[in-house]
Parts: C-alpha cells; sequence; structure tokens
C-alpha cells in the first residue's frame, strides 16, 4: 500500500470511529437502550481505534535516535 491509499484508509478508519461515537452516544441516551448492542458498538470502536493506530504506525514509523 502506498502514502496515498493508506491515508485515504485512515481518513475512512477516522471517519467511521466518529460516526460510531455519535451512534453510541444516541443510543445511550436512548430510554430502554439494548446493553448488547451498545456493547458490540463500543467494542467495534476500539477495533476501529486500534486499526487507526495501526495505519498511523504506518505512515510515521518510529526512528530509533
Amino acid at each position: 500500500m502506498d502514502e496515498t491509499e493508506l491515508r485515504a484508509r485512515l481518513a475512512r478508519l477516522t471517519e467511521e470511529h466518529r460516526d460510531l461515537d455519535a451512534a453510541i452516544a444516541a443510543l445511550a441516551s436512548a430510554p430502554g437502550a439494548d446493553a448488547l448492542q451498545l456493547a458490540r458498538l463500543k467494542k467495534r470502536k476500539l477495533r476501529l481505534k486500534d486499526e487507526i493506530r495501526l495505519v498511523q504506525d504506518l505512515l510515521i514509523p518510529d526512528i530509533i535516535a
């Protein structure tokens, strides 16, 4: 994957993470919220966060001085 593809993937992942955050907030504030669905959304959000970090690490490698 080249840098352009990685940046596009990072943008998509970041947008999806933001959308999930909004969905979680909306669901959590709704009366009678489905706890199982909320837990699944939170788990998905954590997986996205890990994937975002992975792509960021590929874009900005650690330089040991």
